[in-house]
């Protein structure tokens, strides 16, 4: 099939490039042209594993291509796919000015007949507004639909190409089959294509990570309350996660979440339950977790005074999530600018978000390139994102770098005994002497 994706964006570079890599001709539009740019030259702006490679080779074999004309990707297209930004307005709603712009953009486009699909995460009724904007564009017959993207930042394009479920809302049957055809080859191993109406199909993305994010913040204060009364998480997690109700999946406590999905879409969908429902629990839920960004910072000050003065704090993890460099709502952003306002310093270190690090932060602290270069002469660690380089590190190195062997771990990876036995003064979350 033809495809245009308006939007290069994560969703949209993940989306356009793996359906290349599945036999489609896809063109990415975006209005960036610098990024696009960068994108005809095989490079990706962001970090995702493995999606670079998938770029150059669809580009190489002339499948995936770039550019900034929107109607020069839409005349040859027969699905049409809106993977613009929706960023969150002052009060918590989702902004879909971009997305209503493109679909006017698409209908101003369109010369005959195209199936349009919404990727973008967007309130319920955004199907319904994309229609009515096209419908003012165009003469042309054109479908709407909704098909919401469930990718993890990290293991995005597995995520993509063996999807748990595939999503459609609409109530065209000719768009569905379409639709249907070119999921097909994603859904192989007998995974479901759900269909539903538009509005259902919006509401899932929003009520499936407004679940993630509670079962996030339950563990969190649940941990709380196991440090508070001489309990292990650890060995409470393993006890629950054996009840099948229950799962062992999203109930690892820690520093709280980021990212661009949870905490926007949380606060999306307080925001449209308005005065009326009020979303007791999903205000809850946003609560526990802001509380929880501060947690280390409270330990901290605990060991060590409210005054950070002459301190330095070796910070490990900036990203919100390992395998990412996105840093939007991430934890460390908090942790870092509390201490920093205590009179502390840091020096940081991320695999893979120093560049984004230092749009926020600039040359408020310093940054390093490795990792035990952050620890040189400073008063304690703090673990803030569990990437797989920091779970098996020196521990030895780590003591003699260290002015005094400290580790703050907001992500419990380490073992507890054995940090102890060593001679450090461990602080984990939700464990005993935490």
């Amino acid at each position: 099939m033809n495809l245009a994706v308006i939007g290069a964006g994560y969703v949209g570079l993940v989306a356009g490039t793996c359906f290349a890599e599945s036999g489609n001709d896809v063109i990415c539009v975006d209005i960036d042209q610098e990024k696009i740019a960068t994108l005809k030259s095989g490079k990706v702006p962001i970090y995702e594993p493995g999606l670079e490679e998938l770029v150059q080779r669809n580009i190489e074999e002339q499948r995936l291509s770039f550019t900034t004309e929107l109607a020069a990707a839409v005349r040859p297209a027969s699905i049409v796919f809106i993977a613009v930004g929706t960023p969150q307005g002052a009060d918590g709603r989702a902004d879909i000015e971009q997305v209503l712009a493109t679909a006017r953009a698409i209908g101003e486009a369109m010369d005959g007949y195209k199936i349009v699909v919404n990727k973008s995460t967007a309130p319920v009724g955004t199907v319904e507004e994309i229609k009515r904007v096209i419908a003012a564009a165009t003469p042309h017959r054109f479908a709407a639909l909704s098909n919401p993207e469930f990718m993890k930042e990290g293991a995005a394009v597995e995520d993509f190409m063996k999807p748990d479920r595939v999503v459609l809302g609409g109530d065209d049957p000719e768009a569905i089959e379409q639709l249907k055809e070119l999921y097909e080859p994603f859904v192989r191993t007998g995974n479901p294509i759900l269909v539903m109406d538009s509005r259902s199909a919006e509401m899932s993305k929003y009520t499936a990570n407004a679940m993630l994010a509670t079962k996030i913040s339950f563990i969190n204060e649940a941990a709380n309350l196991c440090e508070k009364m001489g309990a292990d998480i650890n060995e409470v997690r393993h006890a629950i996660a054996l009840d099948r109700r229950i799962g062992p999946h999203f109930i690892f406590p820690g520093a709280g979440y980021g990212g661009s999905c949870f905490p926007k879409d949380v606060r999306a969908m307080i925001a449209m339950g308005d005065a009326e429902l009020e979303m007791p629990l999903l205000r809850a839920v946003e609560h526990v977790n802001e509380a929880q960004k501060n947690l280390l910072v409270k330990k901290v000050k605990r060991r060590f005074g409210a005054d950070l003065s002459n301190r330095t704090f070796a910070v490990w993890g900036l990203a919100f999530k390992p395998r990412t460099d996105d840093m939007r709502d991430a934890p460390s952003i908090t942790v870092i600018e509390a201490l920093l306002k205590a009179g502390a310093r840091i020096e940081a270190y991320d695999p893979e978000a120093m560049a984004e690090a230092k749009k926020i932060f600039g040359d408020r602290i310093r940054y390093h390139r490795r990792n035990y270069d952050a620890l040189n002469r400073a008063d304690a660690l703090l673990i803030v994102t569990e990437w797989n380089e920091f779970r098996r590190p020196n521990f030895q190195t780590i003591k003699q770098l260290l002015k005094q062997p400290v580790i703050f771990d907001g992500r419990n990876i380490y073992d507890a005994a054995e940090l102890r036995k060593l001679g450090f003064a461990y602080y984990p979350i939700g464990r005993k002497n935490g």
